[in-house]
This record gives C-alpha cells, sequence and structure tokens, in this order.
C-alpha cells in the first residue's frame, strides 16, 4: 500500500527539509517515513502541543476537580484582576478568554522561557474583548494560563502531570514538554523558508526555547508517537487496554466552539473546538481550516498545526489519524497552501 503514498512524499519533499510521516488507518500504522533525518529524530511541533495541555484540564473536569464554567480566578485568584474575574475556563479552552496576549508581544517573547514572569504578565493583563464574544487566537498566553490553572488544581507541575496521566501509562516515551539534555542530540533544527522566518528560526533553535515549559508551543516528538496519541483520542480515551480519559471528556473536547468565523487575533477563517482545530470546507486560501483534514475536512475533523509548518489531525469517519513534521518554517500562506495540498492527497489514497 506504500505506494499509494508517492504523491504525498513527493509534496513533501519539495520543502527540501526534514520531515516525518505517519498514518495510522484503522488501528494499523500504513505509512511511517523519515525524510532526511532519523526515524527517532524529535521535531518541534509549536502549537500542536496545544492538546496536550487542554486535555489536562478536561481531564481534571473529568474528575469533578474543577468545571469548564468555573471562572479561572476560583482556583487562581489573581488571574481575576484588571476585568478577568469574568473569564472561565471554557473561554480559555476556546480562544474567547480575550486575552490573546498577556501584555505584549515583546513582553511574550521575552518571558517565554520564563514560568513566573508569564503567569505575572497573565495576572496584570487586560482583556482586548469581553469573555466569549470573539475567538481570538491566544498562541502563547492559552498555554500558561492553562498550564497554572492545572497546576494549582492539581497540585503537580504541568510537565510531571501530562507524564504520570496521560504519556506514561500509554508507553508514550518520546514526547517532551521541553526537551531534556539527554535528548538534545536528537533534535531537528527548525529552517526559515523565507529570510521574514529568519528571527523564528532563531528563537526555535535556541536551547532555551527547545528546553523550556512552553505549553502551547514546546513538545518535541517523532511522528509515530503523536500518531498513537491521536489514535487514543479516536478511540474515545482509550488505547491498546489502557484508558487514560473519559469518553464524554473526549467528546467535549472536539466539540466546535467557532466554525470560519474571522479570528479577531489573527484576522482568518478558523475553526477551533475546546483544546483543538477542526477542519472545514476551507474555500478560502488563508483558511486556517485547511490544514486539518484538508479542503475534505469537516467539523468532525480534528487536530492541531504548528506554526504551519506542521500538522496532526484525525478523520473519524474514515478513522484515521495524519502526522506530518516538518523542520521547515514557511510564511503563513504558504505553509497553508502546503498542508492543504498534503492533507488532500493523503485523503485521495482513502477515498
Amino acid at each position: 500500500m506504500t505506494g499509494d503514498f508517492d504523491r504525498v512524499v513527493e509534496l513533501v519533499g519539495r520543502t527540501g527539509g526534514a520531515a516525518q510521516l505517519c498514518v495510522v488507518s484503522r488501528g494499523e500504522i500504513v505509512l511511517d517515513r523519515a525524510i532526511a533525518c532519523s526515524p527517532d529524530a524529535l521535531f518541534l511541533i509549536y502549537s500542536a502541543s496545544k492538546p496536550f495541555v487542554a486535555l489536562l484540564v478536561h481531564l481534571l473536569a473529568g474528575r469533578d476537580m474543577l468545571s469548564l464554567d468555573d471562572p479561572v480566578a476560583a482556583h487562581w485568584p489573581e488571574f481575576g484582576q484588571r476585568g478577568k474575574q469574568a473569564i472561565t475556563v471554557r473561554h480559555v479552552l476556546q480562544h474567547r478568554a480575550g486575552v490573546p496576549v498577556a501584555g505584549n508581544m515583546l513582553a511574550t517573547v521575552l518571558h517565554l522561557t520564563d514560568w513566573d514572569r508569564s503567569v505575572r504578565d497573565a495576572e496584570r493583563a487586560r482583556p482586548r474583548w469581553p469573555p466569549g464574544a470573539v475567538p481570538a487566537y491566544h498562541f502563547m498566553s492559552y498555554g500558561f494560563i492553562l498550564g497554572e490553572l492545572v497546576q494549582r488544581v492539581a497540585g503537580v507541575p504541568v510537565r510531571d502531570f501530562l507524564a504520570r496521566e496521560l504519556l506514561a501509562p500509554l508507553g508514550l516515551d518520546d514526547i517532551h514538554l521541553g526537551l531534556a539534555d539527554k535528548h538534545w542530540p536528537r533534535h531537528v533544527p527548525v529552517r526559515a523558508g523565507r529570510p521574514r522566518e529568519l528571527l523564528n528560526q532563531v528563537l526555535s533553535n535556541s536551547r532555551g526555547f527547545r528546553q523550556a515549559v512552553i505549553p502551547a508551543a514546546s513538545v518535541s516528538t517523532t511522528a509515530p508517537q503523536l500518531a498513537r496519541f491521536y489514535q487514543m483520542l479516536l478511540r474515545g480515551g482509550e488505547l491498546d487496554g489502557v484508558r487514560v480519559l473519559n469518553e464524554d471528556t473526549v467528546s467535549e473536547a472536539v466539540r466546535p466552539s467557532a466554525n470560519g468565523e474571522i479570528d479577531a487575533f489573527i484576522k482568518r477563517p478558523v475553526g477551533w473546538a475546546q483544546g483543538f482545530q477542526i477542519g472545514g470546507p476551507g474555500r478560502d486560501p488563508r483558511d486556517l481550516r485547511r490544514v486539518i483534514g484538508g479542503s475534505s475536512g469537516t467539523s468532525k475533523t480534528f487536530g492541531h498545526a504548528g506554526n504551519v509548518s506542521c500538522t496532526a489531525w484525525a478523520e473519524p469517519s474514515l478513522d484515521l489519524v495524519f502526522i506530518y513534521l516538518s523542520s521547515v518554517q514557511p510564511a503563513i500562506d504558504d505553509g497553508i497552501r502546503h498542508l492543504g495540498e498534503v492533507s488532500d492527497a493523503l485523503r485521495a489514497v482513502f477515498a
């Protein structure tokens, strides 16, 4: 069957960078390919990190340790200052808390690797929009808000809680929120696809960034490991006889909250669930839904892309998981087009 994936591999090869591909169909790995890298090379997955911290919040809700409709400040009083008292956990999960940037962009970047300062930034931030009013992509604040919430409710550092509750039970020992020294030799450097991405290349390749706990952006992993994680989600929270999430918890996490609305922060059509991105028709070439399942994706297709350089998605109707990790950082429109084309080529195999 691997010959059917020639078009997918060809499109990926055109980037000229390192890549990993993994496809799981009906529970079986039908494609596992490393291009210009070793099979155990570790890729930075950027915002494809976000579902991990979101699912920890859903897990806590499933254990009645919090409610998704609780104000964040009920568990983290300092967060409620400067007009944020009414922001709920659900608002954050849906990118509707109104604080896409905690303070300003410069502070966000400068404080990324400092947990305490990033948390203080979130506490001091003022909402740009009323809670729940509009989707506005919380590109970094998402992870610090939800991560601090997890730590306060669970009483455990978010990295440890992730490993203990979701990763270790499934045997996923090569998914890392912040890359430890012993794994550093396997990291894949990011390469800018356009000159305007050079700053991102410098930041992403810094040891400080890759090794920091940044729940919205600093997970490193391999394609097969991420594929197993999504296979667990397709199975409603269970894999190989090990259950880590309730079926209702997974259903809630992938339930759509915005489908085709213009995101107030990134000014593009989006598809958000409650911790994931969702697919959609994607006729507009700027539509971010195209990176999740391609042009045939629907609101049932769920996953998350990372900086439009990689994508992870699952299609329940086909019992299909697709993971594509790349070292090349493109401009946003180039990335949307490329990830959409690769996803379409993958879907064509199963048409």
